[in-house]
């Protein structure tokens, strides 16, 4: 957990009075705490980033693991802030340097609770409690929630004001700071669900409390934490705990733990895919400009590559028409999906290069593989490979299994990073790989190394967990 990690700003709306802003006292009572000081000013945006606060927003200042946001709290006020949310121990021996925090200038309110966390989320299930026209759709899964839930978005805005949660912002701090999106004029809301933890998904639902919610498939992500993909099941599975059997449940049609995610659930079960997605008539592969979904009589363009999008683009559809979309606004949204930073993005060039750097774990390496095997390609094809994180003992396993499926593709080159990756590499040449291959551990070097290997023509894989920053191979986007 970190306090200071870029978690956007959020702008509220009072759908009681219909004017912007939140009162303190009802932030207050949300968040099950008391104000230790009352100021005048609305609360008009939540964050947890001080260096994100500005006029009139609410700090929640939250302990971390390399710093603790109560020690910016100042800075925050200073920015600006209004309000701030802070746990009770936390205020108390900070109190001499706060003192005068609350009379200096515009007066700022403090609202303090036991653990400030806590405090945000209980504040976010209250804020969500006044939007009860405003359709809640969960999505998660081990790979594919955050592109799904980017195709879901763009279909139902063509239908009805909608907000999703930004980027990735899906976990226990995340998404409740991503609530205070939701305005009086939406009527759906998107969320992502992640959890790399026993027990999130328990805080995730409790919050969000999905009218209908899709788990993408399950695999070996957070693996290490969440102990088996068995285990992975039962945590994801409790999306659904707070279903009466009026809400629907979306599964993949071939998900080989159906058994642990479908029993005692109280929902109406629906599956997607190529067999159950209703009206699906067929695709054609067209590399990397995507793929044509021919579906319901129509002929439609989906901008994002392989099986894996197509499976999401299937969610999405199955989503969509069950929730009552038509075929023309279905069709409007999918062609319209673009693309988000490290996902499935294409950077054309002298050099192609495919960026899918934001996440990475073996499923995710394996579908991205088994793309490029059949992708015909005048050039050769390089992989960039970084580490995995968050699979425990797997991990060493793990890595061997896809350095070895790299090697048995026709990479002509391949370059490994992180330190987790040196017994892979070592074990390439004794695994028939007759390519260039190098692993290295510094970001610099690994920049001119490849600068010097590549040429034009040649199609680049990077791909990586977000940890290891392969982005930082990219030359910085220039102005205009």
């Amino acid at each position: 957990m970190y306090c200071r990690s870029s978690w956007g700003t959020v702008k509220l709306t009072d759908t009681l009075t219909g004017t912007t802003g939140l009162e303190p006292e009802q932030a207050c009572r949300y968040a099950g705490g008391r104000l230790a000081f009352v100021g005048k000013r609305p609360i008009r945006g939540v964050v947890v980033d001080s260096r994100q606060a500005c006029s009139d927003f609410l700090f929640v200042a939250l302990p971390g693991e390399r710093v603790d946001g109560h020690d910016f709290i100042r800075q925050a006020v200073e920015q600006g802030a209004s309000a701030v949310l802070a746990s009770r121990a936390s205020w108390e021996q900070r109190r001499e340097s706060l003192r005068e925090l609350p009379v200096a200038g515009s007066p700022v309110s403090v609202i303090l609770v036991e653990d400030s966390l806590t405090g945000l989320q209980r504040m976010a299930k209250g804020y969500l409690s006044r939007f009860n026209d405003c359709l809640r759709i969960g999505v998660t899964g081990s790979n594919g929630k955050t592109t799904t839930k980017e195709i879901l978005g763009s279909i139902f805005a063509r239908d009805r004001s909608t907000v999703i949660s930004r980027g990735n912002l899906n976990s226990v701090i995340g998404l409740p700071v991503s609530c205070f999106n939701i305005e009086q004029v939406h009527r759906a809301a998107i969320f992502e669900m992640g959890i790399n933890r026993p027990g999130e998904m328990d805080v995730l639902a409790d919050i969000f409390r999905p009218d209908a919610a899709v788990i993408t498939n399950i695999g070996g992500a957070h693996i290490g934490l969440l102990g088996s993909r068995e285990g992975i099941a039962r945590e994801k599975k409790k999306i659904f705990q707070y279903f009466d059997g009026t809400q629907r449940a979306f599964l993949f049609e071939n998900e080989e733990l159906q058994d642990i995610l479908t029993k005692g659930i109280r929902a109406k079960l629906i599956r997607f895919g190529p067999e159950s997605t209703r009206g699906f008539e067929g695709s054609e592969d067209l590399g990397l400009d995507g793929t044509i979904i021919h579906w319901e009589g129509l002929r439609v363009r989906f901008p994002l590559f392989g099986a894996h999008n197509l499976r999401n683009a299937l969610a999405a559809i199955s989503v969509s028409a069950e929730l009552g979309i038509c075929k023309e606004k279905i069709k409007e949204g999918l062609e319209a999906v673009q693309p988000l930073f490290g996902r499935s993005e294409i950077i054309r060039g002298k050099v192609t290069i495919l960026q899918d750097c934001y996440n990475a774990n073996p499923d995710s390496f394996h579908q991205v593989f088994e793309f490029l095997s059949t992708l015909k390609w005048p050039g050769r094809k390089i992989a960039v490979l970084g580490a995995m994180k968050e699979l425990g003992r797997q991990s060493r396993e793990a890595h061997r299994q896809i350095v070895a499926e790299a090697g048995n593709s026709d990479f002509q080159g391949l370059f490994l990073f992180g330190e987790e990756l040196e017994e892979s590499f070592r074990q390439l040449g004794a695994g028939g790989f007759d390519g260039t291959a190098e692993w290295m551990t510094d970001i610099d070097s690994l920049r001119e190394s490849l600068h010097s290997y590549l040429r034009e023509g040649d199609l680049l894989l990077i791909k990586g967990s977000r940890a290891v920053e392969l982005e930082r191979l990219l030359p910085e986007p220039t102005e205009g």
